[in-house]
């Protein structure tokens, strides 16, 4: 980079307007060459077919009617650490979910995974539900230390392996497609104390753990997802540190862990793809978190480049090597090493692929998985550039969407229309993928009708996506298939269709009034004209009297206030 580009840029990002640095005439240096980089034609497309409905709510909020294809997967999800409880049965090792859950006060009420919905020992009843709501999927995953107790092939566990073939053998006894998540969150705390992800280590001790599962579980199950929101394990992991395992350094391990996940997600990828896809004949991929970005002002350029900006820091930090071309995103490299260097660093805080590691890394995935919940409203800002910080890094602001329904979740509120331009970004930006929503659902916490109203205007925006804009969805996997422990929060807030008496020792399971209403989503594959909306063609019979009518009142005051107005 030269150095009158560097000092353009500088400018750019600590100037303040008004404090005689003209910021737009230093914006017509840097657009050309950067902003149009992250504001690409897919990103482009998205904002011509929606930004006319920005301000109006007729067409966020219109009902579409119609059906999905035939053979759409219809599904619900679970993990493992959120359902099975048995911690520490039959052999199985500690996750750094039970260290964290057992020695913290800050999870509501003191509470952790230990029993939660007690799955482990109540299969036959989670498989009578499956079976009743005639899901066509159900995606669970596999608690690592049950099957690996201190991580390692050595440790074996034939307990644990049992317990999951009974499950898997379960689903397919009922035609429900077993959908397996190898990593939700729960790294055994054997491998923690050796520095888990931050270790580059972990990219070979992953794969050896998934290579068992392909080689044990593969001859039934048709589709794996390796790793679950990898852009949470480093943020809310490593940066933040509010989950385990509870590192806080914003500026620099995010971007480091990212780099092993990524690479232990291809490797996993590479070892299916050689070894076990042409016996077996599934589906891989990754599970990516994403929220819809909406620019504050989508007729001002800079507010729509971070909007996009928000999408590639989220989504594109994993997307893009995996799905375009091994690397990260420009608007990623751009802004980390630019911050980095203003910082005074001697190289950028976000590690590089080799060439080697990037023809190994792109194309990673046989579809493309997404979880998405909520959107926000996103405008630039000139961020600080102390403490270093992955979040400071964006150069952007969050704000809620002021106009849709609060879920019980802060920050997560119900903004359906999102969605729909979400996938729309997905199949322009990453090549029109097959997708699949992996997770979507909410938190309320007494009305289900509310968790009703999610469902009826998520799935609609999904089918609109789907129907009118072409997006390839193949699949809808309802969150979450029952009460459970919802990690930070506990048991406060509940996602579940089927409700938990975590106060009865036996768990009892109740379906809810959302149970059933996405069982008739189901069951009529989408949204189905109703009678009274659909067009009627036809005869009336020959004999059918067609006539006229008038009243004597009316007629006569007409017809004499005519008579009086020509005299």
């Amino acid at each position: 980079m030269d150095s009158s580009r560097v000092s353009a840029i500088k400018v750019w990002r600590l100037g303040e307007p008004g404090a005689g640095t003209d910021v737009s005439a230093v914006c017509r240096v840097c657009l050309p060459r950067v902003c149009t980089t992250w504001l690409r034609n897919s990103y482009q497309s998205v904002w011509d077919k929606f930004k006319s409905q920005t301000t109006s709510n007729f067409h966020r909020k219109f009902y579409h009617y119609g059906t999905f294809p035939e053979g759409f997967s219809w599904g619900i999800s679970s993990s493992a650490y959120q359902i099975e409880g048995g911690w520490n049965a039959d052999g199985k090792g500690p996750s750094i979910w039970d260290t964290f859950t057992q020695t913290t006060d800050t999870i509501p009420d003191k509470a952790n995974g230990n029993v939660a919905c007690d799955s482990y020992n109540r299969l036959n009843e989670d498989l009578y539900m499956l079976r009743a709501l005639r899901v066509k999927s159900y995606r669970f995953s596999l608690s690592w230390s049950r099957i690996f107790p201190d991580g390692t092939r050595k440790s074996l566990n034939q307990k644990g392996v049992d317990y999951y073939n009974r499950l898997i053998d379960g689903l397919i006894a009922y035609n429900i497609k077993p959908m397996v998540t190898l990593y939700h969150w729960d790294l055994p705390e054997a491998l923690q104390k050796v520095n888990g992800w931050e270790s580059a280590e972990m990219i070979d001790i992953f794969n050896d753990y998934c290579d068992f599962c392909f080689a044990t579980f593969g001859d039934r199950v048709k589709f794996w997802i390796t790793l679950n929101q990898p852009q949470t394990i480093a943020w809310s992991g490593y940066g933040l540190g509010n989950m385990p395992p509870n590192v806080v350094d914003p500026g620099y391990r995010p971007y480091i862990v990212a780099h092993n996940l990524i690479k232990a997600h291809a490797k996993a990828y590479h070892t299916y793809d050689d070894k076990y896809r042409q016996s077996q004949g599934g589906l891989i991929s990754i599970a990516l978190n994403a929220d819809w970005f909406e620019p504050a002002d989508v007729n001002v350029v800079r507010e729509v480049v971070t909007a996009d900006r928000a999408m590639q820091f989220q989504l594109g930090w994993f997307a893009h090597p995996i799905f375009k071309n091994g690397d990260y995103p420009d608007a990623l490299k751009w802004q980390v090493g630019n911050k980095s260097e203003i910082q005074g660093l001697p190289q950028s805080r976000l590690p590089s692929f080799t060439e080697e590691e990037k023809n190994s890394i792109k194309g990673t995935a046989d579809v493309f998985c997404v979880n998405h919940y909520t959107t926000k409203i996103v405008s630039h800002v000139t961020a600080r550039l102390q403490p270093h910080s992955y979040e400071w890094d964006r150069d952007m602001r969050e704000a809620e969407e002021p106009d849709s329904p609060t879920t019980a979740i802060p920050n997560q509120k119900a903004v359906a229309w999102g969605l729909r331009r979400l996938l729309n970004w997905i199949k322009e930006e990453y090549g029109d993928p097959e997708i699949y929503i992996t997770e979507n659902g909410a938190a309320v916490e007494w009305d289900d009708s509310e968790r009703v109203m999610f469902y009826k205007t998520y799935i609609d925006e999904a089918l609109k996506a789907n129907n009118l804009d072409g997006v390839r969805l193949q699949g809808y996997t309802a969150t979450a298939f029952m009460d459970s422990f919802e990690w930070l929060h506990g048991y406060k807030f509940l996602f579940g269709l089927h409700h938990v008496d975590f106060t009865n020792p036996d768990r009892p399971r109740t379906p809810k009034y959302s149970a059933h209403y996405y069982y008739n989503i189901i069951k009529n594959n989408g949204f189905p004209f109703p009678d009274d909306e659909k067009m009627l063609y036809g005869h009336f019979r020959e004999d059918f009297m067609w006539s006229t009518a008038s009243s004597a009142y009316q007629v006569t005051y007409t017809f004499t206030a005519i008579l009086l107005l020509r005299s």
